[in-house]
């Protein structure tokens, strides 16, 4: 199997180009762009592209799907509702056969209801904004559910996954499930390996208690917040006001 990476300078996301073999076919997961160096990627191996894989509606995810227009585009439902140019739905747990592909369909919602992520061949899951190396999707962009929902789909379905399997992100660098299984900062405090954190704090003007402060993909930072309601969140941490 054959992997090409591109990352938007702008939102560094990534768009991949998979193939199964160089002359064979190929589907692209995410279409975020930029996506000429993957167009000019498919020239070099001969591959044909057949399918674009969307994990989600946002248009960091999104903005240059036009660009594969001889592959059937697939999403969610959900995300299907809110995107135009969608050949058809797929649902959680429908496997694909592209060529020497064998793709399958986890759901995970928590960053967006209809939050799709893929394994591919069994060696690479692609996690769209689930799971980051280090860091985890936020819960207040639009289409969210909510934090239980996300630590279900990391915690139950991707952390079940083989600890040597790549996770190649809808942001940056990729990882594998075993690093983040033992480094990620909230995977850790699910696990019960560390301390919560009970630092008061403001978020949008609201008391809250932050209860995780770590880095996040793009050098700044992700923060889990507890509201006075009990009720817990996963904000940008550009949207934390500390005391001091």
């Amino acid at each position: 199997m054959i992997i090409e990476r591109s990352m938007s300078d702008q939102w560094l996301s990534n768009t991949y180009l998979v193939a199964d073999q160089e002359g064979g076919s190929a589907v692209v997961v995410d279409a975020g762009g930029p996506c000429a160096p993957l167009l000019e990627a498919a020239a070099r191996l001969g591959v044909h592209v057949r399918t674009l894989l969307l994990t989600h509606r946002h248009h960091d995810h999104v903005a240059e799907a036009d660009v594969w227009q001889d592959a059937e585009v697939l999403a969610h439902p959900v995300e299907a509702e809110q995107l135009q140019g969608v050949d058809r739905t797929i649902e959680p747990g429908e496997t694909l056969e592209v060529g020497g592909l064998h793709v399958e369909t986890l759901h995970t919602p928590g960053h967006t209801a209809g939050m799709l992520n893929f394994v591919i061949n069994g060696d690479d899951v692609f996690t769209g904004d689930t799971l980051f190396r280090r860091s985890v999707g936020g819960v207040r962009a639009p289409g969210s559910t909510n934090f239980a929902d996300l630590k279900h789909s990391i915690m139950d379905v991707l952390m079940k996954l083989p600890h040597e399997m790549r996770v190649q992100p809808g942001h940056t660098d990729p990882t594998t499930i075993g690093d983040e299984w033992e480094n990620n900062a909230f995977i850790r405090l699910w696990r019960g390996l560390d301390e919560e954190g009970d630092e008061p704090c403001t978020v949008w003007d609201q008391d809250a208690t932050l209860v995780l402060w770590a880095p996040d993909y793009d050098g700044g930072h992700k923060a889990w917040v507890r509201w006075p309601d009990g009720s817990d969140d996963i904000v940008p941490g550009s949207q934390v006001v500390r005391p001091g």
